[in-house]
């Protein structure tokens, strides 16, 4: 007999696609809201911000 390896489910591809999904959408979500704070904060020392050029 010939060991065969069990076929994927089709829901495994699919919930590993939801997890990339999140897992892109909080890392995007964290570094806008880095950004934004260092920007913010180069503000602060430089006392103007980019757009007043």
């Amino acid at each position: 007999m010939v060991d065969q390896k069990t076929p994927k489910k089709q829901g495994t591809a699919a919930s590993r696609e939801d997890r990339l999904k999140a897992a892109l959408k909080a890392n995007m979500a964290r570094r806008k809201a880095q950004a934004k704070a260092r920007a913010q904060q180069d503000e602060e020392q430089t006392g103007k911000s980019e757009r007043d050029d």
